[in-house]
C-alpha cells in the first residue's frame, strides 16, 4: 500500500494506489491551493480586470465575476475542489465575496507552509487561527455601523464596480436601490429575485430604466388585440380559457340537423358563458398559462380585453405580484377581490424570428411586489455581463437593507490585521506565530488593490500599518493610495462570511496529513 522500505506485506489495496504523506501532503495543497488564488487576484477590485472563458460547447463569456469564472472552471486537484465548494457556499449565501474569501484562504495556506518549514505544528497553526478569527470577528463588531440611505446607495455602487455596469454607474445605483425601496414599501421584505430582468436588445446602457411591473416575451395573437390600454383591471388565470376537454374518450352519433345544431349551439353558449365570465369581472388585461380558444379570444377582443396565452408558472406568479391580482383557475371564479391593476399595458409587434415573441408590457402598478429592470445594450456578451453585475449588486444591497455594513477599499480587513497583532501581544506560545501571519494574510486585500491600481505593494502595506486605528477608516482609493474611505461598503456579512469561509477551509486543508489516491496519481 505505501511506498520505501516499510511497505507492509500484506497489502490491503491495489499497487495503483498512490499515499502521499508528511509536508509533501500540506506543500501539494497549498501550492494547488495559490494557484487558484493567483488565477483570481488581477480580477480584485475597481481596477480588476477580466478573464474571457471559452466554453467546452463553443461559447466564449468575459467576466471577473469570482463565482462565475470558478463555475466555469473543470477543476480536478482535491484541494482546488475544496476552494470551489467554498466558493459556490459563498455565493448562494451572499452573492458576492467570493474572490475576497478565494484570495485570503490562499494567503492563509501560504503563510502556513512558511511556518511549516520553521517546525511549527500544524495544530498549533490551527489554533493561532482559530484565536485570530475570534479577534477578527471582535474587531469587525466594533467596525458595524447601521445602514442609511446614503449608504445603501453606496453599497450597490461599490458592487457594481469594477465590472461592465461601471460604465453607467450613475444610473445604475439609483435603479437599484429604487427598485428594492419599492418592493420592501409593498412587500416587507426585499430580495434580489424580487427584480427581475429584461434585455431589450437596443440602444446602450444609459437606455436603461425601471419598470414597476413586468414584461413578458409572448406573441400577441392578434394584430387587433387593444394596445395601450390605461388604468386597467387585471386577470391572472392558472388554465385554458376554453371548454374543458373529456378526460375520457367518446363518441356522439348524431341522426338529425337539429341535434347538430342543438350541439354546436351548446357549445357555441359555452364559449359565450366564458367570454361574459371575464367581461363581466371588469378586467380589461387577461393573463394565462394555458390556451386561449380562438372564437373566445375574438369575442375578448371586441370586448377591448388584451389577452395573453401560455404564460409559464414563473411569469404567471410574477404577473400576479406585480399587479396585486389573485391567480384563479376558471374564467367563472373571477370575483372582484381576485383583479389586479395596471397603469398601462401595451404590447411591440418584433419582426419574425425563429421564436416569434412579442415585448408586452405591464407597468405602473400600484403596489408592485415585484419589479423590472429593463436593461439597455445591443451586445449579447456585454448585456449578460451588465445583467451578472445589477444581480451581484442586488444581492449585496438587499443584505445592506436587512443588517449592519462595514466599510470597503481594504480598510476592514487592515483593521482586522491590527486587531489580530494587539491580541497577539499577549499570546505567549507558539500560536503568536500563527496569528502574525493571519494578520499578514488579511493584508493581502489592500495589497491586491494596490498592485492592480499600478502601486507600490510593500509602501501602501506598510503605511497601512503605521497609522493606528481610529474611528476614520482607512483603506486604498483606486489609483492605489492611501485614502480615508469615503463612499466604499460592504454589508456585514459579505466580509464576515467570506473570511469565516476562508479560514475554516484553510484550516480544513491543514488538518490533511495523508492522501491515498487509488487511481495513483
Amino acid at each position: 500500500m505505501g511506498e520505501g522500505s516499510d511497505k507492509p506485506k500484506v497489502e490491503i489495496a491495489s499497487q495503483s494506489t498512490k499515499v502521499t504523506s508528511g509536508t509533501d501532503v500540506q506543500e501539494k495543497l497549498i501550492v494547488a491551493a495559490r494557484v487558484f488564488s493567483d488565477l483570481l487576484k488581477p480580477t480584485y477590485g475597481p481596477r480588476g480586470l477580466d478573464k474571457m472563458l471559452y466554453k467546452t460547447d463553443g461559447t466564449t463569456a468575459v467576466t471577473n465575476d469570482g463565482a462565475k469564472i470558478v463555475a466555469e472552471l473543470l477543476v480536478k486537484h482535491p484541494a482546488a475542489k475544496m476552494m470551489v465548494s467554498m466558493a459556490e457556499s459563498q455565493e448562494e449565501d451572499c452573492g458576492d465575496g467570493v474572490t475576497t474569501g478565494m484570495l485570503i484562504c490562499g494567503s492563509l495556506l501560504i503563510e502556513a507552509n512558511n511556518l511549516f518549514r520553521k517546525g511549527l505544528h500544524p495544530l498549533t497553526l490551527i489554533d493561532g487561527y482559530e484565536i485570530s478569527l475570534q479577534a477578527a470577528a471582535s474587531q469587525i463588531e466594533k467596525d458595524a455601523s447601521g445602514t442609511d440611505d446614503g449608504k445603501l446607495l453606496a453599497v450597490a455602487e461599490t458592487s457594481l464596480r469594477g465590472k461592465v455596469a461601471e460604465s453607467a454607474l450613475e444610473i445604475f445605483s439609483p435603479l437599484i436601490v429604487e427598485a428594492l425601496n419599492t418592493v420592501l414599501e409593498n412587500r416587507g421584505e426585499a430580495l434580489a429575485q424580487h427584480v427581475s430582468m429584461f434585455k431589450t436588445g437596443t440602444g446602450g446602457a444609459r437606455d436603461s430604466r425601471l419598470v414597476k411591473g413586468v414584461i413578458i416575451r409572448r406573441r400577441v395573437l392578434m394584430n387587433d388585440l387593444p394596445n395601450d390600454v390605461r388604468d386597467a383591471k387585471v386577470v391572472c388565470l392558472d388554465g385554458d380559457i376554453k371548454i374543458r376537454e373529456m378526460v375520457r374518450g367518446a363518441e356522439l352519433k348524431i341522426t338529425s340537423a337539429d341535434a347538430l345544431d342543438s350541439f354546436i349551439g351548446a357549445e357555441h353558449d359555452r364559449k359565450s358563458e366564458i367570454s361574459r365570465g371575464i367581461s363581466e369581472s371588469g378586467a380589461r388585461v387577461v393573463l394565462c398559462s394555458g390556451e386561449i380558444d380562438k372564437d373566445i379570444l375574438h369575442t375578448l377582443c371586441d370586448s377591448g380585453i388584451l389577452a395573453v396565452e401560455k404564460l409559464d408558472s414563473s411569469e404567471l406568479r410574477n404577473a400576479s405580484d406585480a399587479t396585486g391580482s389573485r391567480i384563479v383557475e376558471s374564467p367563472l371564479d373571477i370575483e372582484e377581490a381576485d383583479l389586479g391593476f395596471c397603469g398601462h399595458a401595451s404590447w411591440v409587434r418584433k419582426e419574425s424570428t425563429d421564436e416569434v415573441e412579442d415585448v408586452i408590457r405591464i407597468e405602473k402598478c400600484r403596489k408592485p411586489s415585484i419589479v423590472t429592470i429593463e436593461v439597455g445594450g445591443a451586445g449579447e456578451t456585454g448585456t449578460e455581463e451588465v445583467i451578472r453585475g445589477l444581480h451581484d449588486s442586488l444581492r449585496a444591497t438587499s443584505l445592506a437593507l436587512a443588517e449592519d455594513v462595514l466599510p470597503g477599499a481594504g480598510s476592514t480587513h487592515s483593521r482586522i490585521a491590527h486587531a489580530v497583532r494587539t491580541a497577539a501581544e499577549s499570546q505567549g506560545g507558539r500560536e503568536r506565530l500563527a496569528m502574525e501571519a493571519f494578520a499578514r494574510a488579511m493584508e493581502t486585500i489592500p495589497a491586491t488593490l494596490v498592485e492592480n491600481a499600478g502601486g507600490e505593494t510593500l509602501d501602501r502595506v506598510l503605511e497601512l500599518r503605521s497609522i493606528p486605528l481610529s474611528e476614520i477608516p482607512v483603506g486604498i482609493s483606486q489609483d492605489g493610495k492611501i485614502w480615508e474611505v469615503d463612499g466604499v461598503w460592504h454589508p456585514r456579512s459579505v466580509i464576515e462570511n467570506s473570511l469565516e469561509a476562508a479560514t475554516e477551509t484553510a484550516m480544513g486543508m491543514l488538518r490533511i496529513d495523508q492522501v491515498i489516491s487509488a487511481r495513483g496519481e
